[in-house]
């Protein structure tokens, strides 16, 4: 092993050189340490013994290893976290071990969310069914059937909808998926994971882009999954999907699929031209081909920078590849600090709503800060008028059938409210606590760049804004600088056209009308 950068007191990476001996109160010492060192990640951590606090690899003896390895498993156990063992490798003179440590002991499952985009037809869907599943898939649509949401995406072979789909991991990076009676059981692979990973899977054609654009901004996905078909290559959509995820600052990891039916060449030219595509100016990022598990840990610990993009190569049909794709999934640590947020104000932007029989009234979205029990009052709106209502909540929900009674930022989460009808709500309205203005807005200003655009943009121009899950068409009033062309940034002015929003300074916007596309920050609300 090379020499590492020096230990930074901040972060979920610990350097120990060794451990001779260990009294209960050092023990409680490393306890403690380990406890830091998980929260700084939300509940794991990567501890390298045999590596001096300078980042010198100088390595251990086989003896040393053993009761350095016993001391941190006892102290592990007392900050109720498991300890398994990544790799291991040669320092100067002995061994190094990397460790991975997972919290597990009396606390809700660690959770990440990652958003599969990429252009139709390359498998993105069916990639999610055969990790969530372990089954194999037949070429002909056998997985993509039994986790589509609606009858005519199976028809189709194509998805049209925002979907989630949820993998978990024990606290030894084992599938819970796999154990389970049915691996799509999300109530039961909750209760039973330390980790989980949910799978929000968009529409990759072109025709549904507003779908992908409202999954990625409201969904606030850790990471993004790029999916391109081996024997297809890199198509426009994956260049759009990429540059929207760049730009919203998502690190991403590309899953190459169908290499059972790509030519060797074919499969080859695939690669070279997402190499080249990733190295462009303008993207500027190092892909790392990931071939055996030493990549995989590499990738799993920086890939949170977002300089790498790690490529992986599997098939659906007799599931080559997805070993590798499963370790770094185990791996990957929580991006999203949530634990920030749980001191302000309650928010939700809704993303769905749905009329349940025998309950009334449910909408689902990701709390973005704050926390909320059952049966507390909040406030839901804005409504065209620009008015907020007070609701009360009935009753949650976190995944299919698992109730809670309190929820907290960075959880998704489904809603039996009151005093609501169903046709009222639409998906964009908040759910407010107590603290923040029950304020709606009808026009604001933000600091835009265009991403492309065919000719110029001035005054008077109007787009289809996505801002959280909100999708509301805006009118350009005023521009620091007018024209507008591809490439350019500039301040600007814009109303809401038809239905008044709910927005915060700081909250990122994307527009898009026909083959155009902008991103921006909103920088006051008028």
């Amino acid at each position: 092993m090379r020499g590492l950068s020096k230990e930074n007191d901040e972060g979920n990476i610990e350097y120990k050189l060794k451990i001779a001996q260990a009294t209960d109160e050092r023990l409680e010492g490393l306890a403690s340490q380990i406890r830091y060192r998980l929260a700084e990640k939300g509940g794991e951590a990567f501890y390298i013994l045999g590596v001096s606090d300078s980042g010198e690899p100088l390595g251990l003896s086989d003896e040393e290893l053993r009761i350095s390895l016993n001391y941190i498993n006892k102290a592990a156990a007392l900050a109720g976290a498991k300890v398994t063992i990544v790799r291991e490798a040669e320092g100067k003179r002995g061994k190094i071990l990397e460790l991975f440590l997972r919290r597990f002991r009396d606390q809700l499952p660690i959770q990440i969310s990652i958003i599969a985009v990429g252009q139709a037809d390359h498998g993105k869907t069916t990639t999610i069914g055969v990790l969530v599943t372990g089954e194999e898939d037949d070429g002909d649509g056998l997985i993509m059937g039994k986790i589509a949401r609606f009858k005519h995406e199976v028809i189709m072979r194509r998805t049209s909808s925002v979907a989630e789909r949820i993998i978990g991991f024990d606290e030894e990076g084992n599938v819970v998926n796999y154990i389970l009676p049915s691996p799509l059981d999300e109530a039961q692979v909750y209760l039973n994971s330390s980790k989980i990973i949910s799978f929000i899977d968009v529409g990759g054609h072109e025709r549904y882009l507003k779908t992908a654009v409202r999954g990625l901004l409201s969904h606030n996905p850790d990471y993004a999954m790029l999916i391109i078909a081996g024997n297809v290559g890199v198509s426009s959509m994956t260049k759009e999907h990429l540059g929207i995820a760049l730009s919203l600052k998502i690190p991403v990891f590309v899953v190459i699929t169908k290499k059972d039916l790509a030519p060797e060449q074919i499969l080859s030219k695939t690669i070279d031209d997402l190499l080249m595509l990733l190295k462009s100016p303008g993207i500027n990022k190092i892909p790392i081909i990931v071939r055996d598990f030493d990549d995989v840990a590499i990738s799993a610990k920086n890939i949170i920078c977002g300089r790498i993009v790690p490529i992986f190569t599997i098939s659906n049909r007799n599931k080559d590849g997805f070993d590798l794709l499963k370790k770094f999934l185990n791996l990957l640590p929580p991006r999203l600090r949530w634990h920030e947020e749980y001191s302000k104000p309650f928010l939700v932007y809704i993303d769905d709503k749905f009329n349940v029989p025998g309950v009334g009234v449910v909408v689902s979205g990701l709390i973005l800060q704050g926390w909320i029990k059952t049966n507390e009052r909040i406030w839901i709106g804005p409504f065209n008028d620009g008015s907020f209502r007070e609701t009360r909540i009935k009753s949650m929900h976190a995944k299919r059938g698992v109730y809670i009674d309190r929820a907290q930022a960075g959880s998704s989460v489904t809603f039996a409210i009151t005093d609501v009808s169903y046709d009222e709500i639409e998906k964009g309205m908040v759910l407010l606590g107590e603290g923040l203005p029950l304020k709606a807005c009808r026009a604001f200003e933000g600091e835009v760049f265009i991403l492309h655009h065919p000719t110029t943009i001035r005054p008077g121009y109007e787009a289809v804004y996505h801002i959280h899950s909100i999708r509301e068409t805006c009118r350009l009033t005023w521009s620091s600088k007018v024209p507008l062309r591809t490439g350019d940034r500039a301040k600007i002015r814009a109303e809401v056209r038809f239905h008044p929003i709910y927005i915060r300074e700081g909250d990122r916007f994307l527009f898009r009308e026909g083959r155009s596309r902008g991103i921006g920050i909103i920088t006051k609300i008028i």
